[in-house]
């Protein structure tokens, strides 16, 4: 072949992946301009679907709380306040945008986070070993959620946590500061941080956690009174309707239970008979999973650059799967660690993606659009729930599998651990290719 012929090869390689390239980010930014349209017009009530109005949270419950914090307190005699003392900032932030009214200020800024989100994880997916599959995840999975994402100041917590993880291989302490602040804003990013690497990594990013998270709860607390309110806000909640334990009632209620169902807390709970016992056991399951995370922490060996990822994702899986609550606007936690973890080529985290990405379409259904058939335990609220929880706890399970198997070794029969530990090198030089290996994801 000429030279010249080799080189218009070249160069019409090269316009073919430039081509690619693009239509690789234009069209995830096309769906995401159609699908968050809809979701403002929405929130906006431009357009009235069925089902019930998601926008009150905002136009009523934090704008109220807007008008207390203004004076200079936190709204204590509001047992609807349940919130860490950074959650304020989220409050009060439709004052940046004073020409609008609350409500619209506040819709405005969550499309703002969500965009924010987009060009992240794009720029994120253009790196080596990388994919668009991340893009997509939380592209899909904010619109099948409905406009309860915009409704909601979760996205904006979501959006602390992505930035979190996108930096936090090449700067633990970024990744410290950011977990600590997103803690005092809706306490779960603190779960980011189980996955660090040990060593330098770990001690630099879980200092920096605490360093932020009191630095910024003292200052919260002489400013505002009452920014440790939240610490027992809950204690005499129910069971909300949508959790994994309100199933036992959804049943009940057809077998003669004679409990009933509340808005307390700012939510639609389970009030009766057995409703403590459901609850306690809630929150022996959640302590059963952390004990299972810290036997995890304590077991696995194989730190790659996708395990910090991987292990929040799980970690806040189990959190918000053996909750007393589960809350629509809890899966946007999910969407936005499973995109994370997906903008990997090599992720195990796909087939558990899926299926928090099916849950959201599910969620939608169950929230806003048939939510009295929930309420009223009739065999098509039922059905969502079992289906919605189904996936969440397959979900999980699957999730903590495949975070196990990745990081952690299988015991080898004793007669080959032994004849391994008696070679040149064996076990003692196994140890220090692990710690070069921390020592490098730590730098």
């Amino acid at each position: 072949m000429a030279v010249g012929d080799r080189t218009r090869t070249h160069v019409g390689a090269a316009g073919e992946a430039g081509e690619s390239s693009v239509l690789t980010v234009l069209g995830p930014i096309a769906v995401w301009l159609l699908t968050r349209t809809v979701l403002m017009l929405w929130v906006l009530k431009v357009v009235l679907p069925p089902g019930v109005d998601v926008t009150p949270d905002v136009s009523v419950t934090y704008q109220g709380w807007y008008d207390v914090l203004l004076t200079g307190t936190f709204p204590r005699s509001d047992v609807t306040w349940q919130y860490p003392p950074a959650a304020a900032f989220a409050i009060l932030s439709p004052a940046l945008l004073p020409f609008l009214g609350y409500a619209t200020a506040f819709f405005t800024l969550c499309l703002v986070c969500d965009a924010l989100v987009l060009g992240l994880l794009l720029r994120a997916s253009r790196r080596p070993g990388r994919s668009v599959r991340g893009v997509w995840v939380w592209v899909a999975g904010v619109a099948l959620l409905g406009p309860t994402v915009y409704a909601r100041y979760d996205l904006m917590v979501t959006a602390v946590a992505v930035c979190a993880l996108l930096v936090g291989l090449r700067r633990p302490q970024l990744l410290g500061a950011l977990a600590g602040f997103g803690a005092l804003l809706k306490v779960w990013p603190v779960l980011l941080l189980i996955g660090t690497p040990r060593g330098r990594a770990t001690r630099l990013s879980w200092s920096a956690a605490a360093v932020t998270g009191l630095a910024l709860l003292a200052v919260v607390s002489a400013a505002l009174p009452g920014a440790l309110d939240f610490l027992t806000a809950q204690r005499d909640r129910g069971t909300e309707v949508e959790s994994l334990g309100a199933l036992v009632f959804h049943v009940a209620r057809h077998l003669g239970w004679d409990g009933a169902v509340m808005f307390s807390y700012g939510s639609v709970e389970f009030r009766g008979p057995y409703v403590p016992l459901v609850s306690a056991l809630a929150l022996v399951l959640t302590v059963t999973a952390f004990g299972w995370l810290l036997v995890w922490r304590l077991r696995a060996r194989t730190f790659t650059p996708g395990t910090l990822c991987d292990a929040a994702f799980v970690a806040v899986l189990l959190f918000t799967v053996t909750s007393r609550v589960i809350s629509p606007q809890y899966m946007i936690w999910l969407v936005g660690l499973a995109a994370v973890c997906l903008l990997a080529r090599s992720s195990p985290m796909t087939r558990p993606a899926v299926l928090v990405v099916a849950a959201c379409a599910v969620t939608a259904l169950e929230f806003p659009l048939f939510f009295s058939h929930v309420t009223a335990s009739d065999p098509l609220g039922v059905t969502l729930l079992v289906v919605r929880n189904g996936l969440l706890v397959a979900a999980a399970l699957t999730a903590c599998g495949r975070l196990w198997r990745g990081t952690v070794p299988a015991p080898r029969p004793r007669g080959r651990q032994e004849a391994a530990d008696a070679a040149p090198g064996g076990a003692v030089g196994e140890r220090g290719d692990k710690e070069d290996t921390y020592r490098l994801l730590g730098s």
